[in-house]
């Protein structure tokens, strides 16, 4: 097996981030447009924007990204976990884990509360990944809207 390494992506990961973005868009089969390299220095340069990827040797085999979301009942912060993929051939090696290991640790030092993430309730893989993170589950509905045209003129 090989070693897998993490490392938060920022300016100048300009490649890794591409990389990592594509990796996550076929692990999940989604269609992608490809990000312009002005956009991806945008986010890399955002102290709210996580993006962790995982390696093995040169290799992106994993990656997570999230948002921090400032609290109105405090001064505080917590991280919404976004996105969280691991290739295929890298699966039940740790990666996963290593990666939310990561930011929960990352996401503390800049002292950030609770780190929480969305899962389909019919993803039964991700339910227990996150269970095993020692993570628990809020019954939550999530509901999602469209933009309305007249906001954005």
């Amino acid at each position: 097996m090989t070693t897998v390494w993490t490392r938060r992506l920022v300016r100048g990961d300009l490649t890794a981030a591409h990389d990592m973005f594509a990796m996550m868009a076929a692990v999940f089969a989604e269609g992608a447009e490809p990000l312009p390299d002005d956009y991806v220095v945008w986010l890399l340069d955002r102290d709210s924007f996580w993006a962790i990827a995982a390696f093995a040797g040169d290799d992106i085999v994993g990656g997570i990204t999230a948002h921090t979301l400032p609290m109105t009942r405090s001064p505080s912060s917590e991280v919404f976990i976004y996105d969280l993929a691991v290739r295929r051939d890298h699966r039940r090696q740790g990666v996963g884990s290593k990666l939310v290991l990561e930011l929960r640790e990352a996401a503390a030092a800049a002292g950030c509360g609770d780190v929480f993430v969305p899962a389909d309730n019919e993803d039964k893989h991700a339910l227990d990944f996150y269970r095993a993170q020692g993570a628990v589950a809020s019954p939550v509905t999530f509901f999602t809207f469209t933009a309305l045209s007249r906001f954005l003129e």
